[in-house]
């Protein structure tokens, strides 16, 4: 346990940071597993609501730019794919 304040401070800013990326996250991974559950005449339909998604997670930093340009790149792909 931390003796000095600051750092307590810092523990209790670090507890709130992790929960509510963890909480981001969360949303992001149940999208983005919806998306891919969906059949092929709903997929059109929910891929705006997984990039949202991926953006928001990205905008909040819980996910680098990279891994979020990579998540669309994939979820396109499929899509492209199922549907030609």
């Amino acid at each position: 346990m931390a003796n000095i304040k600051s750092a307590e401070k810092r523990i209790q800013q670090t507890a709130r940071r992790q929960a509510r990326n963890k909480s981001v996250r969360s949303h992001l991974r149940t999208a983005v597993k919806q998306h891919r559950q969906q059949d092929t005449a709903k997929k059109t339909e929910s891929l705006p609501g997984a990039y949202s998604e991926i953006d928001h997670a990205w905008k909040k930093g819980v996910i680098h730019k990279n891994a979020a340009a990579r998540y669309k790149s994939r979820l396109a792909r499929a899509a492209a794919k199922k549907n030609p």
